[in-house]
C-alpha cells in the first residue's frame, strides 16, 4: 500500500525529499515537474544524483504530470513568495492533488497576501483536498515549536526567539536572497531594492504565533544588516573572500499596544565557525512560567525542511479540505521506516495502489 508523490521543482530540497522518499515504505514517486528546459526527459534518478535510473522521467509540463495521477501529494519547491507560486498551486489543486509546499510566505499567506490566500482555501476544498506550507524556518523552529512551548504557560507576556544557523548546505538562490559575497553597499543597495530579502517568513511566523494565542498586533517592523566575514568562506556553491558580506542579520518586532511581544533575531549566514561563531536556536517565553530553551548546535535547515515536508504528507493527505496551517494539524513526528501505518485506511480507499 503506497501513496504517491509528485515533485514539483528540482532543486537541492526537491532532490533531498526525493532521497528520504526512496527510503521509505508506503510512499511512492510517480512524478516530477521541473522549470529548466535542460531537465526535461532527464531520468529522475540522475537528475537527483543517484548512480540507478528510476524509471520516471522529469518533465516541464507540469499539467501533464499532474494529469498521470488521480491523486497524490504535490511535494512543491520552486519559489518563496505567494505571487510566485499561486498559479503552480491552483493547478495542482485544481488537478485534484493535495500539496505540501515549503514556499516560505506560504507558511501563512493570510499575512502578506490574504485575497490569494481565501482563493486556493475555495480551490482546495472545491477539489476536496489540503493545501500546507511548512519548513523548518518558517514552519517549525520560529513558529510551531513555539506555540507548542506557550501550551504549559498560564500567561505569556513576550516571545524571543534567536536562531543563528549555517546557510552553507543551500544553493545558488538562497545566496543571492541573502546578499552573500557582496560588497556592503551593494548589499545595502540590494535591500533598498527588494532584492536582498534576508530570511523570508518572518512576517508570516509572527502571524501565526500572533493568531494562535488570540493576540492582536498594530504592527511587524523588520530590519536588515550585513553580516561581513573577518576570514574566507567557502561552501559547495561560493567562495566569499573576507570583508565581503557572508549573511544577514534579520530582526522582526510584532507590536502589541505599543509594546514589543514578539521578537525574531536570526542572524543567517555560511560557515559561521570559520569567524568562531556557535550555531543554535534559543526560545525564550516570559509568562507563567518563564521558559527558556537552547538547542546547540542549530537544527539543521536543509535536512530538517526536507524532513519536515515529507513527515507530514500523512498529516495533510488526511487533512481537511482547504488550506491549512502546522497550528491546525496534527504534531509532526518521525516516520522511520513505514509510512503506510500512518494513514487511515478509508482515505486511502481508491488512491493507492
Amino acid at each position: 500500500m503506497r501513496v504517491k508523490v509528485i515533485l514539483w521543482g528540482m532543486g537541492e530540497m526537491a532532490k533531498g525529499m526525493a532521497k528520504m522518499i526512496l527510503e521509505k515504505k508506503g510512499l511512492e514517486l510517480v512524478g516530477a515537474i521541473a522549470k529548466r528546459k535542460e531537465k526535461q526527459d532527464m531520468d529522475l534518478g540522475t537528475a537527483i544524483g543517484l548512480d540507478r535510473k528510476l524509471g520516471i522521467l522529469v518533465e516541464c509540463d507540469a499539467a501533464k504530470v499532474l494529469a498521470k495521477t488521480k491523486r497524490a501529494v504535490v511535494l512543491h519547491s520552486t519559489n518563496s513568495f505567494v505571487s510566485s507560486v499561486c498559479g503552480e498551486l491552483e493547478q495542482a489543486l485544481n488537478a485534484g492533488h493535495d500539496i505540501i509546499t515549503i514556499a516560505e510566505e506560504m507558511i501563512y499567506p493570510w499575512a502578506s497576501a490574504p485575497e490569494v490566500a481565501q482563493k486556493l482555501d475555495r480551490v482546495a476544498k472545491g477539489s476536496g483536498v489540503s493545501l500546507l506550507g511548512t519548513g523548518i524556518n518558517p514552519g517549525f523552529i520560529m513558529d510551531t515549536f513555539v506555540i507548542a512551548l506557550t501550551g504549559v504557560c498560564a500567561s505569556v507576556d513576550k516571545i524571543t526567539v534567536t536562531r543563528i544557523n549555517d546557510l552553507g548546505s543551500f544553493g545558488p538562490t538562497v545566496m543571492r536572497t541573502q546578499g552573500i559575497g557582496k560588497s556592503v553597499r551593494e548589499f545595502e543597495d540590494g535591500v533598498a531594492a527588494g532584492r536582498i530579502v534576508g530570511h523570508i517568513g518572518f512576517k508570516e511566523s509572527i502571524s501565526l504565533i500572533s493568531s494562535s494565542l488570540g493576540w492582536k498586533l498594530d504592527e511587524i517592523v523588520q530590519s536588515r544588516e550585513p553580516i561581513i566575514a573577518r576570514s574566507e568562506r567557502v561552501t559547495p556553491f561560493i567562495r566569499v573572500p573576507a570583508g565581503k558580506v557572508v549573511g544577514c542579520k534579520h530582526i522582526a518586532e510584532g507590536k502589541m499596544n505599543g509594546r514589543v511581544v514578539i521578537r525574531l533575531e536570526h542572524p543567517q549566514q555560511i560557515r559561521p565557525e570559520v569567524d568562531g561563531v556557535l550555531t543554535g536556536d534559543c526560545i525564550v517565553i516570559q509568562g507563567i512560567p518563564n521558559i527558556r530553551l537552547n538547542i546547540n548546535p542549530e537544527v539543521p535547515g536543509s535536512i530538517g525542511t526536507i524532513a519536515i515536508a515529507v513527515n507530514m504528507i500523512p498529516r495533510v493527505f488526511e487533512a481537511r479540505p482547504g488550506l491549512v496551517t502546522m497550528a491546525d494539524l496534527p504534531l509532526p513526528s518521525a516516520i522511520p521506516d513505514d509510512f503506510a501505518g500512518f494513514f487511515q485506511a478509508d482515505k486511502l480507499e481508491g488512491f493507492v495502489d
